[in-house]
C-alpha cells in the first residue's frame, strides 16, 4: 500500500508541475507575441502545456538529451514551443488571412485600433 501511495504522490507531483509550468510558459508566449490573441485562459493553459511537450520533445528527439521543464534551458525551449503553437493557432483562427469574397485570401494586418462607437438612431 505504501508503494502505491508513493507512486500516486509522484504522478500527482508531475502532473501539477506540468500544469503550473505550462501556465507560466503560455503566459510568457502570449506576452511575447504581438497583437491580440484569440482564446482565453483555457486556450492559454493548453498552449503552454502543448509548448512544453512540443519543445522538450523536440530537444529530446534531435539532441538526445532529456531536459526537465523546471530549468533555464527547459523554460526557454518550452516558451519557444508555446510561441510556435500560438503562431499556428493564430494562423488557423484566421488572424492573418481572411477570405476576400472572390474566393481568394488576402493578408490582414492587425494593429491595435480603437473600436468605433456604436450609434443607435431611432426614427
Amino acid at each position: 500500500m505504501t508503494e502505491a501511495m508513493s507512486m500516486f504522490e509522484q504522478w500527482t507531483h508531475i502532473v501539477l508541475e506540468w500544469i503550473g509550468f505550462g501556465t507560466l510558459v503560455g503566459l510568457l508566449a502570449k506576452a511575447i507575441m504581438p497583437g491580440r490573441d484569440p482564446g482565453g485562459a483555457v486556450a492559454n493553459w493548453l498552449m503552454g502545456i502543448g509548448g512544453c511537450v512540443f519543445g522538450l520533445g523536440a530537444v529530446s528527439y534531435f539532441w538526445g538529451q532529456r531536459i526537465t521543464p523546471i530549468s533555464p534551458l527547459g523554460f526557454a525551449v518550452a516558451t519557444a514551443g508555446a510561441f510556435i503553437i500560438l503562431g499556428f493557432y493564430k494562423l488557423l483562427a484566421g488572424y492573418f488571412f481572411v477570405e476576400a469574397g472572390n474566393g481568394r485570401y488576402r493578408y490582414q494586418p492587425h494593429f491595435r485600433r480603437r473600436r468605433n462607437p456604436v450609434v443607435v438612431v431611432n426614427d
